[in-house]
C-alpha cells in the first residue's frame, strides 16, 4: 500500500485531557469462535479528545495527531461531528481504543480523492483511511456513525464504469482488536475490507445504503475478507447492493453468525481464481444463523473459469488456481431469494461451452449446506437453487441436508445440479428445470 502525503496543515486540537468517554463494551464471539482465544488487551492510560474544526473543514490532521498522541495505551475520542477530506494512514497503532460515538463523514469531492486514496492491487480497490497495528478496538456503542456520502460516486459510476471508488473502512495488517456498535451509511463502494489481518471481532454493525437518484449504489459489499485469519462477524444488520459478506482469496478460519441481510448477493465465497498465476485459498468457514431476504443468492460459492475472460469494464479474470475447503452454511432462513444455494464455477462468463472447454482450476471440496428453510423468489420458479460444477474432479464431497426451501407457486422445488455426487444432496436435483 502506498501512503500518500496528507495535505494541509496539522492543527493542534487533540490535547491529552481527562474526561469520561464511552467505555469499550465487553463483547464476545458467540456462540461460535474460530477455535482460539483472541489476544488480551493492554491497559489504556491516557485519553485524546478530538475537537472538530466545524463548517465542513477537514479534520484529518487533528484526528491523525490524536492517534499519534494516544498511541501505545490510549483512547481516541471522536464524540462529535467530523469531516475527513484527506487520506489517513493509521497502520502504526498499538494498544489504542477509539470511542467513536459521534459521526465521521468523508468529503465527497471525487476529483480530490481519486489521486489521494490508498491503492490496492486487487479488484481496483482503494481506501480513504486504513487501520493497522496491534490491539486496536473501535466502538460506537450503537450511536457512532461512519457516513460515506456515496451519492456522487453512485452517479458518476453510472456513466464511468471504471471509476475507482474508495472503500469506507479498511484494516490492513491489524492483529487483534474489534469493531463494534457502528452505524455505516452510504459507502462509495465496499463498506469494509479486512485485509492481512488476524484475530479481529466485528459485532453489532448496522449497514445501510440508498441512492436518492435513479443510479443504484453498486458493489456495496458489507464485508470483504482478504488474506485474513481468525475473523468473526456477528449480530449485524446489512441493507446493501452486493455481497452481504464475501470471502476473498486466502480467507481462513472465519465465523459469520447471526446476520440479517437484505437486498444483497448473498454470503459468498469468492470470487476466486481471478488472476493467472495466483493460488487462492479459502478454508475453514462457518456461517451460522443467517436471515437473507430479497437477494439474488443466499449461500454462494463463485469461482472463475480456467481461462481469462472479460466480465465488466472494471472486472475481468479467470485462469487462476487454488481451492475452497471445509465451508459450512448452517441454519439459513430464506425470504424471496432467487437462488437459495449457488455453486458457480463459471463466474463472469455466460458461455457455458467455453467453461466446459476450460474448466475452473479451483477445487471445491467438503462443503456442507444444512438446516435451510423459507421461500425462494418467483424469478426462476420452480428452480430454487443451482449447483453447477465445471467438472466432477473439481467438486468433491458437496453435501446438503435438512433443506426445506419452497417455491412461491407451490410447485415442487427443483435444484439444477451438474457434475457433482447427487447422492450427497438431500434435495430434488434435476439436470434441466421443467416449468410444468
Amino acid at each position: 500500500m502506498v501512503a500518500p502525503t496528507l495535505l494541509g496543515g496539522l492543527v493542534a486540537a487533540a490535547a491529552l485531557v481527562p474526561l469520561t468517554q464511552a467505555a469499550r463494551p465487553d463483547i464476545k464471539a458467540a456462540p461460535f469462535h474460530p477455535g482460539r482465544a483472541f489476544p488480551s488487551s493492554a491497559p489504556r492510560t491516557k485519553t485524546c479528545a478530538v475537537k472538530p474544526l466545524g463548517n465542513g473543514t477537514d479534520d484529518s490532521g487533528n484526528i491523525l495527531k490524536a492517534f499519534k498522541d494516544c498511541n501505545n495505551g490510549g483512547t481516541v475520542v471522536l464524540d462529535q461531528t467530523y469531516n475527513i477530506c484527506n487520506p489517513l494512514d493509521l497502520t502504526f497503532l498499538n494498544a489504542v481504543d477509539v470511542a467513536l460515538t459521534g459521526t465521521v463523514g468523508f468529503c465527497d469531492d471525487i476529483e480530490h480523492w481519486l489521486p489521494r486514496t490508498f491503492k490496492y492491487n486487487f479488484q481496483g480497490s482503494s481506501a480513504m483511511w486504513v487501520f493497522g497495528g496491534k490491539d486496536v478496538h473501535i466502538y460506537g456503542n450503537g450511536v457512532g456513525t461512519l457516513q460515506g456520502n456515496g451519492q456522487k460516486w453512485y452517479d458518476r459510476f453510472a456513466s464511468n464504469a471504471t471509476l475507482e471508488r474508495p472503500i469506507m473502512f479498511v484494516t490492513d495488517g491489524l492483529n487483534g482488536g474489534s469493531f463494534t456498535g457502528i452505524n455505516m451509511v452510504n459507502s462509495p463502494m465496499w463498506f469494509n475490507l479486512i485485509a492481512n489481518s488476524t484475530d479481529f471481532l466485528i459485532s453489532d454493525i448496522d449497514i445501510k445504503v440508498g441512492s436518492t437518484s435513479s443510479n443504484p449504489a453498486k458493489n456495496t459489499d458489507g464485508w470483504d475478507t482478504y488474506r485474513s485469519d481468525g475473523i468473526v462477524i456477528q449480530n449485524s444488520n446489512i441493507n446493501n447492493g452486493d455481497d452481504c459478506v464475501s470471502f476473498k482469496p486466502n480467507s481462513t478460519n472465519i465465523v459469520i453468525q447471526s446476520l440479517v441481510c437484505n437486498g444483497s448477493h448473498g454470503i459468498s465465497v469468492g470470487s476466486l481464481g481471478q488472476y493467472v498465476g495466483t493460488y487462492d485459498i479459502v478454508e475453514n468457514l462457518y456461517v451460522y444463523n443467517t436471515t437473507m431476504s430479497n437477494a439474488s443468492d443466499g449461500a454462494r460459492i463463485k469461482v472463475w473459469p480456467g481461462i481469462d475472460t472479460p466480465f465488466q469494464p472494471s472486472l475481468s479474470g479467470g485462469g487462476g488456481s487454488g481451492y475452497v475447503k471445509n465451508v459450512t452454511y448452517d441454519t439459513f432462513h430464506h425470504s424471496n431469494n432467487d437462488n437459495a444455494i449457488t455453486i458457480d464455477q463459471c463466474y463472469g462468463q455466460k458461455n457455458q461451452t467455453l467453461c466446459n472447454q476450460y474448466p475452473s482450476n479451483m477445487t471445491i471440496s467438503d462443503i456442507y449446506f444444512k438446516n435451510m428453510d423459507g421461500t425462494a423468489s418467483s424469478k426462476y420458479d420452480p428452480r430454487v437453487g443451482t449447483l453447477v460444477c465445471s467438472s466432477k474432479e473439481k467438486c468433491l464431497n458437496i453435501n446438503a441436508e435438512s433443506i426445506d426451501v419452497k417455491t412461491p407457486s407451490g410447485k415442487t422445488a427443483q435444484w439444477l445440479c451438474t457434475n457433482l455426487d447427487t447422492g450427497l444432496l438431500d434435495i430434488n436435483c434435476v439436470t434441466a428445470v421443467t416449468k410444468s
